[in-house]
């Protein structure tokens, strides 16, 4: 991506790799530094998997194609997000002579003193030092400028859809944890509840983790209902459903879907099933909670509002 920026602006590179959440948060705090920078594709091999106190600083952990797409002249500045990127950017560093600057999102574990800033959410407990710098939620690009565009191209397209429109953002499994077929079958209802009791309806859109209990949560919708699924093609409407939302509806299993969420100053409801949701996600509900950005989900649709959040 290149902006119009001084001859003699810094390199920078954002390391991006194949987990969305990640990807969103470097591409986010890139975007908003309102300078050029250049998209480094990462794709990881078997070693990969192993502890980063066995790879170091390197790039053992990639494909020999991303290998081969991190070569000299080196940037001046590194954007990263998460653990698996760590060693890369360390590597990266100590191959420029310590000139290259880290800034990672997320604690990156093991050689964190090689990192010139850490942007760590207030409900990860790991790490503290004088390069962290504690945030709430994850950074994102969901500026009012693209949330403005973005329900200008959609509008027309949803216009016979009964106001309020809730936006429903449907995650699913984690390493951890499940999205069972019962857990979505209770969030389609609740939502359907909640859009027919306003007299409203319903924009949903899953993710690549819902897989197949997308069908289970589908099937207890009955209200005026937008509907796409990840795998679905043609334009997504992601943005354009948030760009639109009267209120918001997201499961709680993605840090970056419920800051993405609580960038639009309208009711955020939080689905956040204990059979779901880990201690650590929990933390930052709460967290959310707390400072009138989200509640809890039930049936019902209050008004009310919340300043947009934006790490």
């Amino acid at each position: 991506m290149a902006l119009d920026c001084p001859i003699n602006a810094p390199r920078i590179w954002v390391l991006a790799d194949d987990r969305a959440g990640n990807r969103s948060q470097c591409m986010g705090v890139a975007q908003a530094l309102g300078l050029s920078f250049e998209t480094r594709e990462l794709r990881y091999g078997i070693l990969a998997g192993f502890p980063n106190t066995l790879l170091g600083a390197s790039f053992a952990g990639l494909t020999a194609t991303s290998r081969a797409g991190l070569s000299p002249p080196w940037p001046e500045a590194v954007i990263a997000a998460g653990r698996r990127t760590a060693p890369v950017a360390r590597y990266i560093k100590r191959l420029s002579g310590g000139r290259t600057k880290l800034f990672q999102i997320m604690h990156p574990g093991p050689g964190s003193s090689d990192f010139d800033l850490i942007a760590v959410p207030n409900h990860d407990s790991a790490g503290e030092g004088a390069n962290i710098l504690r945030i709430t939620g994850a950074p994102h690009a969901m500026t009012n400028t693209r949330l403005v565009e973005a329900a200008a191209e959609w509008g027309q397209r949803l216009e016979n859809l009964p106001r309020p429109r809730i936006v429903l953002i449907v995650g699913g499994s984690t390493r951890n944890r499940r999205f069972r077929a019962s857990m979505a079958r209770e969030l389609g209802r609740l939502a359907s509840e909640m859009a027919v009791s306003a007299g409203g309806s319903l924009l949903v859109t899953t993710s690549r983790r819902t897989g197949d209990v997308s069908e289970a949560l589908l099937t207890e919708i009955d209200a005026p209902a937008h509907i796409h699924r990840w795998e679905d093609s043609g334009d997504n409407p992601y943005d354009g459903y948030l760009g639109l939302a009267d209120a918001v509806i997201v499961t709680g299993d993605s840090m970056s879907m419920c800051s993405e969420a609580c960038a639009v100053p309208v009711p955020v409801y939080i689905y956040g099933s204990r059979a779901l949701i880990t201690a650590k996600h929990r933390r930052f509900h709460e967290e959310l909670f707390q400072l009138g950005l989200a509640r809890p989900l039930n049936a019902r649709l209050d008004e009310w509002t919340h300043p947009p959040l934006n790490a």
